[in-house]
């Protein structure tokens, strides 16, 4: 067995930093009231985040591309039957590739609707004067039910998960999104770490951000 570098430091404090936000969301939406102010700072946090994997997929680590997440149904097939190589299970199995991908998607559903919604109360999207009143009003309705619900039905089963995946198969899949290493049996590559890495995903993030920025300023203009 090999110890490698699997998560690069980005990934992993891209992990953390969607956690807390995606948290902070379902929290103050419960809330509601003065707490939706924070909703929306929540909301433009993922919206960021999600820009930076986005991008991230293309240019980190390794095992953080896109390019590696094992996504064909041969793929998934196989690691059904067990047969778990190296290069199905050293970054996200299967399994885990296709949780990823619909708790990502599921999310930019969730902000893209956030960002026309208008509860006619006190809150409203920054973009909901870009938009027909149609659009509001549908876009509110699935942001706050079948949207919200099926976003926490995510969550949980990715938790859910991970906790089955310890428990079950005694797999820590949490340590090593912590620390970044996994133990693997066989030749796989390691994701780049270094300085530069880091360096290069602060820019990135930077980026990301100033375009949400951007984005919430078109309809303040």
């Amino acid at each position: 067995m090999l110890k490698i570098r699997v998560w690069d430091l980005p990934t992993r404090l891209f992990h953390g930093a969607l956690a807390l936000a995606v948290l902070g969301l379902i929290v103050t939406g419960q809330v509601g009231g003065d707490a939706m102010a924070w909703h929306f700072r929540f909301g433009y946090a993922v919206f960021t985040l999600l820009l930076f994997r986005l991008i991230w997929g293309f240019v980190g680590g390794h095992w953080s591309r896109w390019g590696q997440l094992p996504l064909s149904l041969q793929s998934l097939k196989s690691y059904w039957q067990g047969q778990h190589d190296t290069q199905l299970t050293t970054g996200h199995n299967p399994a885990g590739s296709w949780s990823v991908l619909a708790m990502l998607c599921w999310l930019a559903l969730q902000v893209s609707t956030g960002l026309v919604s208008d509860d006619e109360i006190a809150n409203a999207g920054p973009l909901t004067a870009l938009v027909s009143g149609a659009a509001v009003s549908a876009a509110t309705a699935w942001h706050k039910g079948l949207g919200k619900f099926i976003l926490l039905a995510l969550v949980l089963l990715h938790v859910g998960a991970v906790l089955w995946y310890k428990l079950c198969k005694q797999q820590n899949l949490a340590a090593a999104m912590l620390h970044g290493d996994k133990m693997v049996g066989g030749d796989a590559p390691a994701s780049r770490d270094g300085l530069g890495t880091r360096l290069g995903a602060c820019v990135v993030l930077l980026l990301c951000a100033l375009a949400v920025r951007w984005v919430v300023a078109l309809g303040m203009a």
